[in-house]
């Protein structure tokens, strides 16, 4: 792929180099980044994914040298990110999709949550728990994720039709949202998702002349491709391409490293 030209353009009123163009006169800029399958490869221990080589260099430098407002938009709890991120300087974080703030100057703040839901969780946390499978789940708040990345097909198979019947069930009668994404199910307070997040972040950002881009690659990135549509650019990041709103699609690492470098302003690793 030569300078500028991304794997497919998913938009065609997008032309790249004048956006890059662009960010670099702007007054305003916002780089929202997701984190697991965006800037580091799944792995069977979430524990263990680490961003892709040269990322966290350019995520600092990005934050170091230029106005950027960086902003991390994950899945995961907040706490639970910062030491697999080891930037030098903490960024802005929305873990939980969203239901969790931790600030640049660490502060934090949690979305209210309908009490409801929260017994939801609580009753599928036991339940699990009971079933012997709670090994497998990731807690967060306002969130249960069951993960099954890594095993078989046939032990996957056997883990949906053991556990989504009950979750179904929960999420019906206590309004949970239940949600497949790349690698599992996980049972959520519908409180906020990712796109609120980051419409929260644009109007608070909102300059003439801003320039923002949202990069990830699972379906609860969706939201925020749709809510960026018409204030920046939705960038998919994926080595398999899927049906998305995103207006680009790039593949990692090098495609991701090189749009970096590109808000930057470095070419081939060199500061223009």
């Amino acid at each position: 792929m030569s300078e500028g030209e991304p794997v497919k353009v998913l938009n065609e009123n997008l032309n790249l180099n004048e956006f890059f163009k662009h960010l670099h006169q702007a007054e305003g800029k916002v780089l929202f980044l997701d984190y697991d399958g965006t800037l580091a490869p799944f792995k069977t221990d979430p524990g263990e994914a680490l961003p892709y080589p040269g990322v966290r260099e350019l995520i600092s430098r990005i934050m170091e040298r230029t106005d950027t407002r960086l902003v991390i938009v994950t899945g995961r709890w907040t706490r639970d990110l910062i030491p697999l991120l080891g930037l030098r300087r903490p960024p802005e974080i929305w873990g939980s999709h969203g239901l969790e703030r931790l600030t640049a100057d660490g502060s934090y703040e949690i979305s209210p949550m309908d009490e409801r839901a929260v017994q939801g969780l609580a009753t599928a946390d036991e339940w699990m728990e009971k079933k012997g499978l709670l090994h497998r789940c990731e807690k967060k708040p306002g969130c249960l994720a069951l993960h099954w990345r890594g095993l078989a097909e046939g032990t996957v198979l056997e883990l949906q039709n053991a556990v989504l019947p009950t979750w179904r069930q929960l999420a019906q009668t206590t309004g949970l949202d239940l949600i497949e994404f790349d690698g599992g199910l996980e049972l959520r307070v519908g409180a906020r998702n990712k796109g609120d997040a980051v419409k929260s972040v644009l109007d608070e950002s909102f300059k003439d002349g801003l320039s923002a881009a949202y990069l990830g690659d699972d379906l609860t990135d969706e939201d925020a491709y749709k809510t960026i549509k018409g204030k920046g650019i939705g960038v998919l990041v994926r080595k398999e391409f899927r049906p998305t709103y995103a207006d680009l699609w790039i593949r990692p690492p090098a495609e991701l490293l090189k749009f970096l470098s590109r808000w930057l302003g470095e070419r081939g690793g060199r500061r223009r």
